[in-house]
């Protein structure tokens, strides 16, 4: 018993939540989390908490998943990543993006490929909509792949949008597939070089199309002074592919010379122009791009895993400073996973070097 106690992770408090759970499962050690909200009105996981660990259950087998009755205590033993088809209702309390970002670093792990259908609201709702998870999230997770995994012989990493579902009824469909792989490369990545493109998708359903228009020129009005290669496409969607909400939104991506990845977006809320959307979305891309960093800020935490996570050699990655969000992140790895990162600062500029020599996490793929 007492080798167990020493095993367990503790922690408090609701922030952090899936990270914290994600990390304890690549290091297979027991998790409990306490004082989740105590002092709210209504204490406890959220509903959209607890959906994240009825997924993290079917993404794995062999686990516990135990709520003390107000919710507010919260254990986890992990359990073997199994992969397998799954699928998942994520309600309509956050977007889909809040299961998709952290799930998502156990698929290439999994014992068989996973297959999973994800249903609700494909919109940003504060997480990273469906258009991000692809055309960002995706590349930056394959850069960690080895090459065989992402060859012809090898099925690839794949997001596809069935339906779009804007906020608040959501009605959306992703269904996203990843090939196994028996451990990741290192990364070193420390070449930001300079902005050769931009790409966008505007998005609209159960609106009219020509909203989509709107939010094109809007951007187009920011954007076109910066750049030549600027395409951006209108996506519209009717009829049974057009989720249960009328809206509409903005992704936007900068490619640099040596691949590095911006992104931003802006999602319709009451009241907002399309005019809005547009230009929100530009403006952001532009702050995107001034910070810097070979890895866009949102994914900066899920890198710094993923490094951790490499083989026993070191990794490198050059990021703009640091968000909050990859400084707990730093922290938790550290506790949890017991890697250590070194820290050192771009002269003349914000960036950062961050170094790490990995646990060599292993997946179930057998080698050739």
């Amino acid at each position: 018993m007492q080798a167990e106690d020493s095993r367990l992770l503790r922690f408090s408090g609701h922030a952090y939540f899936r990270q914290r759970l994600i990390l304890a499962t690549f290091a297979k050690r027991p998790i409990r989390i306490d004082r989740i909200r105590p002092d709210d009105e209504e204490p406890g996981i959220r509903d959209f908490e607890a959906g994240f660990l009825r997924l993290l259950e079917k993404v794995t087998d062999g686990g516990t998943v135990e709520i003390n009755y107000t919710g507010t205590s919260v254990y986890y033993q992990p359990g073997v990543i199994s992969g397998g088809a799954v699928t998942h209702d994520c309600g309509v309390s956050r977007g889909i993006g809040y299961f998709f970002e952290w799930i998502v670093l156990l698929a290439p792990f999994a014992k068989q490929e996973l297959a999973m259908t994800l249903r609700g609201i494909t919109a940003g709702m504060g997480d990273l909509g469906a258009d991000t998870l692809r055309t960002v999230m995706l590349p930056t997770l394959a850069m960690f792949m080895p090459l065989d995994s992402v060859s012809m012989l090898a099925s690839a990493m794949e997001l596809r949008i069935v339906k779009r579902g804007a906020p608040p009824q959501g009605g959306g469909e992703l269904v996203f597939r990843a090939p196994l792989i028996q451990q990741i490369r290192p990364l070193n990545f420390v070449e930001a070089g300079r902005i050769r493109k931009i790409r966008g998708i505007a998005s609209a359903v159960r609106v009219s199309p020509q909203m989509s228009n709107r939010m094109i020129d809007a951007a187009r009005s920011v954007l076109n002074r910066y750049i030549p290669d600027l395409y951006l496409f209108s996506d519209v969607y009717r009829g049974e592919e057009s989720g249960k909400s009328p809206g509409f939104g903005m992704s936007l991506v900068a490619t640099s010379t040596t691949d590095a990845l911006h992104s931003a977006e802006a999602t319709s809320t009451p009241g907002v122009t399309p005019e809005d959307i547009g230009l929100n979305a530009a403006r952001q891309l532009l702050s995107e791009i001034q910070a810097g960093g070979c890895i866009d800020r949102s994914l900066q935490p899920m890198s710094l895993v993923l490094m951790a996570l490499g083989p026993e050699d070191v990794a490198k990655v050059q990021l703009s400073s640091l968000t909050p969000q990859a400084i707990q992140c730093l922290r938790d790895i550290r506790e949890i996973l017991g890697v250590v990162f070194k820290v050192k600062q771009v002269a003349n500029t914000q960036d950062n070097i961050l170094s790490c020599v990995g646990i060599g996490f292993r997946g179930y793929k057998k080698a050739n």
